[in-house]
């Protein structure tokens, strides 16, 4: 427990950060937008590409990973989708649903990494760097192909393709993919400099997230926002455990998939939400709920794949 708090306590300390900033007058209230757009197009694809670029793979059979994980994401992404006309029954906006399937789907790489290397090291590092790699484009793929078809815009084809293609998470992400895999040399200098961008995303995208947050919404989670909690923190590592027992895995590959599967969703979603029509003030809602009740649900997701992987 202790492991998993001071995991999430440092997220929760930049995202509180950004709420007071927002309110107070010691900034400019006009750079947060300015922000968004900067974290959007460079500082979150610059993180993406130096982590799997960078990424250690050696030895790792990834294709019992690759089916559980792909497949999971997959089958949850599809269930939602089904769901849409109960939703939209029960008055949802289009908006809002991009929002419930952003926070259901994405997950929170980092604090994965951050819990996975305190519980097994530098194994544990590779084995969710592994995951990362299999699941980044799927995930960006499907939740910016939901955007583009829920925020009531233009959904001709070629403008769906284009908005895919050029995403910068989905651009930044097979790059890293294809440098890793091909060893493409990467001048050092320019290296360190995506590296630097890398480093200061996180920490700038907790604040942003915090900045804006509503935290009445936050207090009193709506009908929406509860689904979504649900979904990722019960519902998804149900899928992912499941399917990677089904397919032989076991030991600390399966632990590492059900911290995967089992934290919060991701912080840059909300800015995707900002740019792309989402509906950002549920996203932040819901991120934030997320990760208060993750402090509950990890140590519980993993007590049970405990005993699944020791089977």
């Amino acid at each position: 427990m202790t492991i998993i708090f001071e995991s999430i306590l440092p997220i929760f300390l930049l995202v509180l950060l950004g709420v007071w900033l927002r309110r107070s007058n010691l900034v400019d209230q006009g750079m947060w937008a300015g922000l968004e757009q900067f974290g959007y197009y460079f500082l979150f694809p610059a993180l993406l590409f130096s982590t799997l670029a960078k990424a250690d793979f050696t030895g790792m059979k990834a294709d019992a990973t690759a089916v559980a994980t792909i497949g999971s994401v997959t089958l949850m992404s599809v269930a939602l989708l089904f769901t849409w006309p109960l939703l939209r029954a029960r008055e949802i906006s289009g908006a809002t649903f991009t929002s419930i399937f952003q926070t259901a789907t994405r997950w929170n790489g980092f604090m994965a990494l951050a819990i996975a290397q305190k519980l097994y090291g530098a194994i544990g590092l590779s084995l969710t760097a592994l995951v990362m790699t299999l699941v980044i484009i799927p995930i960006n793929f499907y939740n910016v192909a939901v955007l583009v078809w829920f925020n009531g815009r233009s959904r001709g084809l070629g403008f769906f393709f284009f908005k895919i293609l050029t995403n910068p998470l989905i651009l930044s992400s097979a790059a890293g993919i294809l440098v890793n895999f091909t060893d493409i040399p990467i001048y050092a200098p320019a290296m360190t400099a995506i590296d630097m961008l890398a480093t200061a995303s996180l920490s700038l995208g907790l604040i942003m997230v915090g900045a804006g947050l509503k935290i009445a919404d936050a207090m009193k989670p709506s009908a929406p926002a509860l689904l979504a909690v649900t979904l990722k923190l019960i519902v998804m590592p149900a899928f992912m455990v499941g399917a990677g027992a089904l397919l032989g895995i076991r030991g600390d590959a399966l632990l590492v998939i059900a911290i995967g599967a089992a934290v919060p969703t991701a912080m840059n979603g909300y800015l995707l939400a900002k740019q792309m029509g989402g509906d950002a003030e549920l996203y932040a809602a819901v991120a934030t709920v997320q990760t208060a009740a993750s402090f509950f649900t990890i140590p519980l997701v993993l007590a049970i794949t405990g005993y699944v992987a020791a089977g």
